[in-house]
């Protein structure tokens, strides 16, 4: 299936190809740390284990914590 991710932190925007179904596969296929990032489609946050779907728009954001 191919998708659309726009990562916030990297300020891109990039049309892949991805084999797996899950925002868990995706992420691990990206590389990036599930505890780094919240993902969103249709501006709503998603958890790891939603399936993805063909032509979907995911938003990865970066946490960021302070104190």
């Amino acid at each position: 299936m191919k998708l659309q991710v726009k990562n916030e932190r990297e300020n891109s925007l990039k049309k892949i190809v991805f084999a797996g179904t899950t925002v868990q596969e995706l992420l691990k296929q990206l590389k990036i740390n599930p505890e780094t990032v919240i993902v969103v489609r249709n501006n709503e946050v998603i958890t790891e284990d939603e399936e993805l779907k063909d032509k979907e728009q995911i938003e990865l954001l970066s946490v960021i914590s302070g104190g």
